[in-house]
């Protein structure tokens, strides 16, 4: 499965939670949602993915942890903040480059209409 079509099915799925519960709620709250809502939809989901390097490019464990990594291919970041900071969407971007991945979406679920809080974020694209 590509990438847009990977991205695609998250959004639909953050749309229906935000629906049906709203803005104002935690981070965790969202991130449990739309988890097992991707998973129902039979997508593999990794939640917490914890992953790091050290200083020489070697991966190690448990530097970081990316919320959400959907199908191996796109990083999902999830908040619930009044505003986007500029560092929330570089904090995406490097995740996406110590992966290598291409993809990764900033999903603000404290918005009245969460489209106007996802953020895709490209790596090398």
């Amino acid at each position: 499965m590509h990438e847009n079509e990977i991205s695609s099915k998250i959004i639909a799925s953050s749309i229906e939670i935000h629906k049906k519960y709203g803005p104002g709620l935690l981070e965790s709250f969202y991130e449990d949602c739309l988890y097992n809502n991707l998973i129902n939809k039979g997508l593999t989901v990794e939640r917490q993915k914890k992953i790091s390097i050290d200083p020489i490019g070697n991966f190690k464990s448990k530097s970081f942890r990316i919320d959400l990594l959907v199908e191996s291919k796109v990083i999902i970041e999830i908040k619930a903040i009044s505003s986007y900071a500029n560092v929330h969407s570089a904090q995406v971007l490097t995740y996406l480059k110590i992966t290598n991945l291409k993809l990764g979406l900033l999903i603000n679920f404290n918005k009245a209409r969460v489209v106007d809080g996802i953020k895709r974020i490209v790596n090398g694209l």
